[in-house]
């Protein structure tokens, strides 16, 4: 059920327990924990932090930690499946879900007493109503006939509910019985058949759904997208309880700013939340004139900036970021001869010096650093990047510290999905934390040369892809696969550098195409995973188009796929979207996905 009331209902109950966070491992759950992490601190709640990165590590998770918790609280995983079917808790367990995937399960909206969301309802959640999907056969002859007797919707739903609960209850004694006959290791097997569980498509098992209910189940579920980020509704928890600080403010920019770096919501979407935050930017950091209650020159200060569409560009040179953002490296076509002369013109139409443009920012005049933002944009003009600026914040820590929201984003999302060997994922989780603080500014800025390196390493392998050709239409998608022995492979193996990656290849391969249908085609992207184990991680991105809504359909086709083929495939990642699949099945599996799209 949707929590209405986040203070009573949410906060003051986990106030006096001790509880259990699962946070996956995205930049934007990050935040979210940070804000509520602070609150907690205030009130002295006791709790336990648990990353997770996918549904098998939340399996295991739960199942050490369950006996000790009665109260668990789920951030950016969690709301868009049957979580009591999954996690198969105890009856008096609750889950707390904030999730920022959509479309919620409906199984977790009508259940009353375990699930609680900790979602906005002003988000267009469209989530279908109760008697329309839990409809008993009987009813339907009833609804069918002429008139109808008008049973009570109360003695409905508690007789559906109670059917829910017997059926729980007879697969929760047959994993019991199966258990305790002594099948224990969990083979490649048993965790492709422990991912049909998870998604099970839009027939549940639990009420036979005839076609109607199935159709608006289908319809419900088929597409995935993003909802408000989770750190802007842990932002307004703590603005609701009069607790809210300036350093909380930051983390809620950040959240909301990986969703727009990583395309999940749309423009409209971004600078409507932008101008949310904006409000409590000018509350937390008013200066006076007066002299009384202003700022100290040293203090955290965060700031509305209208800045310049460039990926680092404060802490690199100007012509690496020119080179290595998306934006401007898809608009030259900075991978052919043709485009890099472009460049070369665009920096002449600026008046900007070679040698200028080629140091570091930090080192660049004074002079003209000082106008660079309308230089830089009037030149874009000509060159037909008319969004070359956008809405953001900054912040400023004393006179020498100053990062972009985007700068943070790419820095803590290089620290977690790092292919440093030296630590585990929940290392590289801990350190992507840790960069999230002021006093760990060092970390920060060893996250900044990370990224740079995963940028350049972006924008080297979409040159390659397209100089070469790999980008081919299959008919209703776009296919690309990365070979084993690519150089930089192993930094595309992780699911967000490798979505992040397709969506700045689609970019790039619509603005070079001449073949118009080509340009409205989705991208399915595969890259290598495992040698060992003879797997590839595959993503699907929606077509990239302006009006573009971000609704991706890859979730529900990479399952019915997988299950017409008998491929061995496993969803184990929050996003339905990326699978990790056995490359010896992925050409039968693409020749389903084909015919299924077509």
């Amino acid at each position: 059920m949707f929590v209405s009331d986040f203070r009573k209902e949410f906060y003051e109950v986990v106030q006096s327990q001790r509880v259990l966070l699962f946070v996956a491992s995205d930049v934007d759950a990050l935040c979210a924990y940070k804000i509520l992490q602070a609150l907690f601190q205030c009130d002295h709640v006791q709790y336990t932090l648990v990353p997770v990165s996918g549904w098998q590590e939340l399996e295991t998770a739960f199942l050490e930690h369950k006996e000790q918790f009665r109260y668990f609280i789920l951030i950016n995983c969690g709301a868009n499946v049957d979580l009591l079917d999954i996690l198969q808790p105890d009856e008096d367990t609750i889950f707390f879900v904030c999730d920022t995937h959509r479309p919620v399960n409906v199984i977790n909206v009508y259940n009353n007493t375990q699930i609680k969301l900790l979602i906005k309802q002003d988000d267009d959640l469209e989530v279908p109503a109760y008697e329309d999907i839990f409809r008993d056969e009987e009813e339907d002859e009833e609804h069918s006939g002429n008139d109808s007797d008008g049973s009570e919707p109360s003695e409905k739903r508690t007789r559906l509910e109670e059917e829910i609960v017997e059926q729980t209850m007879r697969r929760r004694q047959r994993r019991e019985w199966e258990a305790r006959s002594g099948s224990e290791s969990e083979s490649v097997a048993a965790a492709l058949e422990k991912s049909s569980r998870l998604f099970p498509g839009p027939v549940s098992d639990r009420t036979a759904l005839r076609s109607p209910r199935r159709d608006i189940l289908f319809d419900y579920e088929q597409y995935e997208y993003h909802g408000t980020s989770s750190a802007m509704v842990m932002f307004e928890l703590a603005w609701m309880l009069s607790k809210d600080l300036n350093d909380m403010l930051w983390w809620a920019i950040v959240g909301l700013t990986d969703q727009w770096v990583q395309d999940k919501i749309t423009q409209m979407k971004y600078v409507t939340d932008v101008g949310v935050l904006q409000r409590h930017v000018s509350r937390h950091n008013h200066r006076n004139e007066d002299g009384e209650n202003t700022l100290s020159v040293d203090c955290t200060r965060i700031s509305f900036e209208y800045d310049l569409r460039l990926a680092l560009y404060q802490h690199w040179s100007l012509h690496d970021s020119l080179c290595n953002t998306s934006y401007t490296a898809a608009r030259f076509k900075l991978w052919s001869v043709h485009g890099q002369k472009r460049l070369q013109e665009f920096l002449a139409d600026m008046g900007l010096p070679l040698k200028q443009v080629k140091q570091k920012f930090q080192a660049m005049d004074i002079s003209l650093k000082e106008n660079l933002r309308e230089m830089i944009e009037e030149s874009a003009n000509k060159f037909g990047m008319k969004d070359m600026r956008m809405q953001t914040f900054s912040i400023h820590f004393g006179f020498k510290h100053k990062f972009l929201a985007s700068d943070v984003v790419f820095a803590t999302m290089s620290l977690m999905e790092s292919p440093e060997k030296d630590g585990s994922g929940t290392d590289h989780f801990i350190q992507a934390l840790d960069s999230l603080s002021r006093s760990n500014l060092d970390k920060l800025y060893h996250g900044l040369e990370l990224a740079k390196k995963q940028l350049r390493a972006t924008q080297q392998t979409i040159a390659s892809c397209l100089c070469t050709n790999l980008v081919i239409s299959q008919g209703p998608f776009l296919y690309c696969s990365l070979m084993e022995g690519t150089p930089d492979v192993m930094l595309f193996s992780r699911p967000a550098s490798l979505s992040l990656l397709s969506k700045h290849l689609l970019k790039s391969f619509v603005c070079s195409t001449k073949n118009r249908r080509c340009k409205l085609l989705p991208l399915v992207m595969a890259a290598p995973l495992s040698v060992e184990h003879g797997t590839v991680t595959v993503v699907g991105i929606p077509p990239e188009t302006d009006s573009s809504d971000r609704k991706n359909f890859f979730g529900r086709a990479f399952e019915k796929a997988a299950e017409s083929t008998s491929s061995r495939m496993l969803h184990n990642h929050f996003d339905l979207s990326v699978i990790e699949l056995k490359a010896e099945d992925r050409s039968k599996f693409l020749d389903a996905l084909v015919s299924l799209l077509s």
